[in-house]
């Protein structure tokens, strides 16, 4: 089977009905698409969320599946190079993929916006895990992942899959069974990235908004397994951010593998070009040494 099977096969609505706690969009709140080459390469102002499947050949596929977020500091989605490309990759290595769209917050279209995007994330995990057995996937095998602000998201999912802010008759658990985070926002306190900071809680954002969106803080025996990979010359998200990740797992002995590179910056998606090494390799690696693609 050639590449042409790995497009994307389905672009769902992430919610069946109403969103809770959405406001009406208002009609000049129109997604705005930045375009390169003919290509999207990002969104800004988000307020219809979705998922986007990329489904790998029957033959390769292994049960595994995988949220993507993509990064912008809540303001945008890099929905290519940390979105579809990297969706594709997965499907490739016979683990099925979900690109999520999130709502990116606002006072417009949220009552709340900083949980606007957890929400979301939430969300996307109850419905992958409540069709698990259309798509083929094992319900305990279904990991998050989240680039720079979409990593921020993803590790709030690791350690809030239990604050439910969606309808969840049948108390499915949100919890994803794995995390990977490339370059993440972690903490609104140390090192903080402000431009997610303010993006999600407000320039003016509380003491207890600040804490609760420090995922470090909240790590503990249960927070899913994870590998992180961040550049020690990211000059956007301080490289402090995956450190202090790694030490909170390591406190409270979860697993956790972290890669540093010497440099690449910041918002490199897959290709870290200053380096031959391959990060993603070494996701392979580390996904085989914990199960994750039998």
């Amino acid at each position: 089977m050639g590449m042409n099977t790995l497009k994307a096969q389905q672009v769902m609505d992430l919610y069946p009905g109403k969103i809770p706690g959405a406001k009406a969009v208002p009609a000049t709140y129109k997604e705005l698409e930045r375009i390169n080459d003919g290509k999207v390469t990002g969104l800004s102002k988000v307020s219809h969320p979705t998922l986007t499947l990329y489904q790998p050949d029957p033959a390769k596929a292994n049960g595994t599946a995988v949220i993507i977020c993509p990064g912008g500091g809540y303001s945008g989605l890099a929905v290519a190079h940390e979105g579809e490309e990297v969706g594709r990759k997965f499907a490739e290595i016979g683990v099925t993929a979900f690109v999520l769209k999130y709502r990116l917050p606002s006072d417009s279209i949220m009552v709340d916006k900083s949980f606007g995007p957890l929400q979301d994330a939430e969300q996307a995990i109850y419905v992958v895990r409540k069709s698990a057995a259309k798509w083929k996937i094992d319900p305990a095998k279904i990991g998050i992942m989240g680039f720079s602000a979409g990593g921020h998201l993803a590790s709030s999912l690791t350690v809030h899959y239990g604050d439910v802010k969606i309808e969840n008759a049948e108390k499915l658990s949100l919890r994803p069974d794995f995390a990977v985070l490339l370059y993440p926002v972690i903490s609104f306190i140390s090192s903080p990235h402000v431009g997610s900071k303010n993006n999600l809680i407000g320039k003016d954002g509380s003491e207890a908004q600040k804490e609760y969106f420090s995922n470090e803080r909240h790590v503990d025996a249960h927070t899913p397994k994870t590998f992180l990979v961040h550049a020690n010359d990211d000059k956007a998200v301080p490289v402090e951010n995956s450190i202090l990740f790694n030490q909170a797992m390591v406190k409270n002995k979860v697993p956790v593998e972290t890669h540093l590179y010497q440099g690449g910056g910041h918002g490199f998606g897959l290709h870290n070009k200053t380096t031959s090494d391959e990060w993603f390799e070494h996701l392979v690696n580390w996904m085989k040494s914990n199960g994750l693609l039998k």
